[in-house]
């Protein structure tokens, strides 16, 4: 079936649908600090119980990435939501944190450091899978007071080796021109996910996301980084050129 995808961006950027029934965001050059964004989703309006998607199901797409160098992050597939990204968006329902679980490719550029376990690639082009207990969200906001912690790197680096041991993960680095068109597939089975990228099988792994999942489209011009010493960073980066993302036929089955 075709998602039915809802788009969204912040007011200097764009998400629309060509006449072709193409998805294709955009996000403009510019400075450190402002946030860029451009996403198509299914789960913004949704509680987490209700979002569409749940195994068995497999995710199919063409794609492309007008900048190769892009700085932040873009990519597409299947995910929870865990850090409540609908706060502040229009018709959004509010939902309490959660430990992440998903399957999706997903670009990162060099600012960012996005592993939990530290022989994984953290950066980059990246086909990679969470898996995390489903830990009610009312007992995980009990730790909301300790946030302030988190400014603390001796904090960070515990709370760091915590949640390695909470949360499994899977990664495998994808060198391909982005800028070119290619098939991309994620077939997400009870007992395992594969990647494929042109048909060609990247990684199939048996770290695969707990609970119903939201589809997600994006690029964005931010970064987050948790590299092993613990230093937690976080923002907005600059950007010298626009990028876009084209995605035609879309479907999950």
């Amino acid at each position: 079936m075709i998602p039915a995808l809802i788009p969204r961006s912040t007011s200097d950027s764009m998400a629309e649908t060509s006449s072709d029934d193409a998805l294709i965001l955009t996000i403009p050059a510019g400075r450190k600090g402002k946030y860029r964004w451009a996403q198509f989703d299914d789960y913004l309006h949704k509680l987490r119980r209700n979002f569409e998607w749940k195994v068995p199901c497999r995710l199919s797409l063409t794609a492309r990435c007008s900048n190769p160098h892009h700085d932040g992050t873009w990519g597409f597939g299947f995910w929870n939501d865990p850090f409540n990204t609908s706060l502040g968006i229009s018709g959004s329902v509010r939902r309490l944190p959660a430990l992440p679980n998903c399957a999706w490719f997903f670009y990162a550029s060099e600012h960012n450091y996005l592993s939990f376990h530290d022989q994984l690639p953290a950066q980059g082009f990246l086909a990679a899978t969470f898996s995390s207990p489903r830990i009610p969200p009312a007992i995980l906001a009990f730790g909301i007071p300790f946030f302030p912690l988190l400014l603390w790197k001796g904090f960070t680096r515990i709370a760091r080796h915590a949640l390695r041991a909470l949360i499994r993960q899977d990664a495998v680095q994808i060198d391909i021109d982005v800028t070119k068109w290619h098939t991309y597939q994620i077939d997400w089975q009870q007992n395992s996910v594969k990647f494929l990228v042109d048909s060609n099988g990247l990684l199939e792994t048996s770290v695969t996301p707990h609970g119903r999942q939201g589809l997600v489209i994006w690029v964005d011009n931010q970064y987050a980084a948790y590299p092993p010493d613990g230093d937690l960073i976080f923002g907005n980066l600059a950007s010298s050129k626009s990028t876009t993302l084209e995605i035609k036929d879309l479907m999950v089955t």
